[in-house]
């Protein structure tokens, strides 16, 4: 079960997810997710026990393809885990999935990738209805890394962009008449995290929400930013369920709920580890966890070797983002001075947004090298692009 029952909290409606809920008087629920790939059945299968073992109260599982639905029934049959599945841009898929898990979540940034002849407020309606046919929960997942681009288009920041679109979609979904549902507002940025979820519980306080920072990075440094974001927030009462998002070894991935216990058990007993405000000085290195949508398991080591590589660079005051997938890593290394985006057999690599070339993994990190000095010595994009 959950990690604690005596943290203060806002008396948030409760949202039942299988054999535990969130929200009320519940205890904030520690939350992890699948790096396997989902139609290898076997692994995932263990990566669910691995994760059940160190206390997993919901375990996520990202659904892509009919092929991945049909693994995924198989891996019901193996696990009563809550389970919660991570729709994309296949919003439909909902329908197969409802009778096979306890939770759905949908991106509204990715509402409008496909069909987009299909108005929004139409597709909200269609996982409603299912969510309901169902009896499951939804997430309502906004990410500072895909937002609506509607938002974006009329706002003047992320976070307002974010707050934006996270209203728009609790507005649609109560006005279906559908409350078991809880809200995430992500970004890697902690102090972000901070702002926005403080304003969302202000504005709308009855609504439970999950906490994390997306793409946490490596440790120690995700479990520092992560700590600064929850430090904040729960002492107040805000969150009712936690994700911590590290860039891991699969089979390290239980480390996500240790870290997370540990943090709840530091708020708890009043051991403050972090400062009000994250300051980030020097090298800022943002990868994103290793999760099932990684095109390339590589995408690990590289991360890890881009820090290793960068460390004569760690007074500069860059971001680098390494990125294992499609979600999030156009939108994060569009905005890092430089962006590794992992594909399945190579990486695109951005200086400040732009293209410099698709390189093999075996040859992008002198490139991010080279790259990395032309931006420290104040020079253009590296010659003999690719």
């Amino acid at each position: 079960m959950a990690t604690t029952n005596s943290l203060v909290k806002r008396k948030t409606r409760e949202v039942p997810i299988g054999n535990i809920a969130v929200g009320g008087n519940n205890p904030i629920a520690v939350q992890s997710m699948c790096a396997t790939k989902t139609q290898n059945i076997e692994a995932t299968i263990n990566q669910i026990k691995l994760l059940e073992e160190h206390g997993a109260d919901i375990i996520r599982i990202a659904i892509d393809s009919k092929r991945d639905v049909e693994a995924l029934k198989e891996i019901r049959t193996k696990t009563k885990a809550n389970i919660v599945i991570d729709l994309q841009e296949n919003y439909r898929l909902i329908e197969l999935v409802a009778p096979l898990v306890q939770k759905v979540r949908y991106n509204p940034g990715h509402l409008h990738h496909h069909e987009k002849e299909v108005p929004v407020e139409e597709k909200v309606k269609f996982l409603v209805t299912t969510a309901k046919k169902y009896g499951i929960a939804l997430r309502i997942g906004v990410n500072f890394g895909s937002l609506d681009p509607n938002a974006k288009e009329r706002s003047e920041s992320d976070i307002d962009a974010a707050l934006d679109s996270a209203s728009k979609h609790v507005t649609l979904v109560e006005d279906l008449n559908f409350t078991n549902f809880v809200v995430s507002l992500k970004s890697s940025d902690p102090n972000e995290v901070i702002e926005i979820n403080k304003k969302f519980a202000t504005k709308y306080p009855e609504i439970p929400l999950h906490l994390g920072v997306t793409e946490a990075g490596m440790l120690p440094m995700g479990e520092i930013k992560t700590r600064v974001a929850y430090e904040n927030l729960i002492p107040l009462g805000i969150g009712d369920t936690i994700r911590v998002s590290l860039t891991l070894p699969f089979a390290e991935k239980y480390q996500e709920i240790l870290v997370g216990k540990k943090i709840l058990l530091d708020i708890e007993e009043g051991r403050f580890r972090s400062v009000p405000k994250f300051v980030q000085e020097g090298l800022n290195i943002i990868s994103c966890p290793s999760c099932s949508r990684v095109e390339n398991e590589a995408f690990i080591e590289l991360a890890q070797n881009v820090r290793e590589m960068s460390q004569y660079a760690s007074k500069y005051n860059l971001t680098i983002a390494v990125m294992g997938c499609r979600v999030n890593g156009p939108g994060e290394t569009d905005d890092a001075d430089l962006g590794l985006w992992c594909a399945p057999k190579h990486v695109n690599l951005k200086r400040k947004g732009e293209l410099v070339g698709a390189f093999g993994y075996d040859e992008i990190l002198p490139r991010v090298k080279a790259e990395l000095d032309g931006l420290i010595c104040g020079e253009p994009l590296v010659a003999n692009r690719s």
